[in-house]
């Protein structure tokens, strides 16, 4: 059998090689394959890691996602929907405090209605946001679930940004049964072919194509993981938003129960050091998850091969009710706090944070030629 040591010099991964690189927890070899995926990363994406300033501008759902603490169904959480002008001032900051790109995160809809807003907030924030730090403007990623191809595109067009133009769109676990157990509402209103056919059409309309996986659903497996890289690589995302599966109050999975906190911060690491051995050239985003596992969660994901961060410059009074998962962290800093923290941070791990980047993916480039 290789060794730890030996795997990671390779640039060409079995099946076999990944399922034994998850399945790691000797500290030793654990060491391995942290400072492998570290440097892999420094020579593929570079030295740098990049905001991606969050917004999560509402958390009204329509949907029912068993996992989610925002799921329609829970009616203890109160809703919100931040008005345009917050959503753009929440933007401007971001740009003069240097970020060079912010995230738009909401639940779930595909009323007109909705659809309009986030069109007319897009078209604001380039207007307001080009300058001679920023030409093209703050680039943009929605987080905005399932639409049409054609929703996909007004979008599109209306962020005025095509080569900072990006969409989040997690599949979860390529296993359909797990997938099937996360989403069995009434009226199944999730499938996982239809979520595959929705980020066929965001590569159409342009966009930096991202997904990601919850690691530690119950009843997941070494070999679903290895799956879900192969699945990475199948689709050919630009960039990866994965972190651990955290229980929520308001969700329908609490009698499952989750992973022993310590044993799936070593998983969650593992999945993020091998996807970056394996698909050495993406960008991948240290999840504010991790943090809710253990402190200094995200400097972790960052010494395993994370180059993206995404701190939270949503308003703070608003904040505590966008929690999809227990104990989520940073709900009470102000912007400008979690702003010099992060500074300090991440330089702690060798890195340095792009000021005024679009921050790109590097697989982006080289698969389109920008």
């Amino acid at each position: 059998m290789k060794t730890i040591a030996e795997i990671v010099k390779q640039t060409e991964f079995s099946n076999e090689d990944i399922i034994r690189l998850l399945s790691v927890t000797d500290p030793e070899e654990a060491a391995i394959l942290q400072k492998a995926a570290y440097d892999r990363a420094t020579q593929t994406v570079g030295n740098n890691v990049y905001y991606r300033g969050l917004i999560e501008f509402s958390n009204i759902c329509t949907l029912d996602c068993r996992y989610c603490g925002i799921r329609k169904s829970n009616h203890n959480v109160p809703r919100y929907e931040l008005d345009k002008n917050t959503i753009v001032e929440a933007a401007i900051w971001a740009a003069q405090n240097h970020y060079g790109s912010i995230c738009l995160q909401s639940g779930e809809r595909r009323d007109p209605k909705f659809i309009n807003f986030v069109t007319d907030v897009l078209r604001t924030i380039h207007e307001k946001t080009v300058s001679p730090e920023l030409p093209h403007g703050l680039g943009i990623t929605l987080s905005l679930g399932e639409q049409t191809l054609e929703v996909y595109q007004q979008w599109a067009q209306a962020s005025g940004n095509p080569i900072g133009l990006r969409y989040l769109l997690r599949f979860e676990t390529s296993n359909p049964k797990l997938f099937d157990h996360l989403h069995n509402a009434p009226g199944r209103e999730k499938g996982l072919e239809r979520r595959y056919q929705a980020l066929a059409d965001l590569r159409q309309a342009g966009y930096q194509v991202g997904s990601g996986v919850m690691i530690g659903i119950p009843g997941q497996t070494l070999e679903d993981l290895c799956q879900d890289i192969r699945t990475f690589q199948k689709l050919d995302l630009d960039m990866i938003g994965m972190g651990p599966y955290i229980t929520s109050d308001g969700a329908d999975m609490l009698g499952e129960g989750m992973m022993e906190e310590k044993a799936l911060m070593r998983l969650s690491l593992n999945m993020i050091a091998t996807t970056r051995l394996v698909i050495p050239d993406i960008n991948i985003a240290a999840a504010t998850a991790l943090h809710a596992l253990e402190e200094n969660g995200r400097e972790k994901g960052i010494l395993h091969g994370c180059n993206v961060i995404m701190p939270n410059i949503t308003p703070r009074l608003v904040r505590k009710n966008y929690q999809l998962y227990a104990n989520k962290p940073f709900i009470e800093q102000e912007p400008s706090d979690t702003n010099h923290y992060l500074q300090h941070s991440i330089q702690s791990t060798g890195r340095e944070v792009a000021l005024n980047v679009l921050g790109s993916s590097k697989h982006w480039k080289n698969r389109t030629g920008h």
